[in-house]
């Protein structure tokens, strides 16, 4: 089933996730595979979230995290737990928000475009299974209001979907 995915124009970011978030629900109802749910969930990021470069999701295996369902330049394939924004984000398994990703220790450059970035945690019934990531290019991009929306996004993207 093909869905429209239309613009925001909100009063605040509160605002702004809960619309996104209603049309991340109407893309993957009915669909419950997990590939095709990142999959459809990157695009949305991408094409309604503004000032991003990069969206997508790295998934846990064998014991690191290999790259899945993503918009944007190529990236990096595979990323040690603990090693960059994406693998301290998993190993804490909290969200992590970097305003100036030249200032992260051990940060992985994958597009040198990228200024900034937020990680979040894809957590199913307490096992982690991957992370969403974004970047963008501009520095201070992400805030606790971002990361609050991103993570009931995940959540939705969870509930939506048979997680392999």
């Amino acid at each position: 089933m093909s869905h429209v995915v239309t613009a925001i124009h909100a009063n605040s970011k509160a605002d702004f996730y809960a619309s996104f978030n209603r049309q991340l629900t109407a893309v993957l109802h009915g669909e419950r595979d997990w590939i095709c749910n990142l999959a459809q969930a990157s695009a949305v990021l991408m094409q309604v979230l503004p000032d991003l470069n990069w969206a997508g999701f790295y998934l846990l295996k064998d014991g690191g995290l290999v790259l899945g369902p993503f918009q944007g330049k190529v990236a990096c394939g595979r990323i040690g737990l603990g090693k960059g924004v994406c693998g301290t984000a998993a190993s804490k398994r909290q969200t992590i928000v970097v305003p100036d990703v030249h200032q992260f220790p051990g940060h992985i450059a994958c597009d040198s475009a990228s200024a900034s970035e937020i990680v979040v945690p894809l957590l199913h019934q307490g096992q982690l299974r991957g992370v969403l990531d974004l970047d963008s290019p501009t520095a201070g991009r992400f805030d606790a209001e971002d990361a609050l929306g991103l993570e009931r996004a995940v959540q939705i993207i969870l509930a939506a979907s048979d997680v392999a």
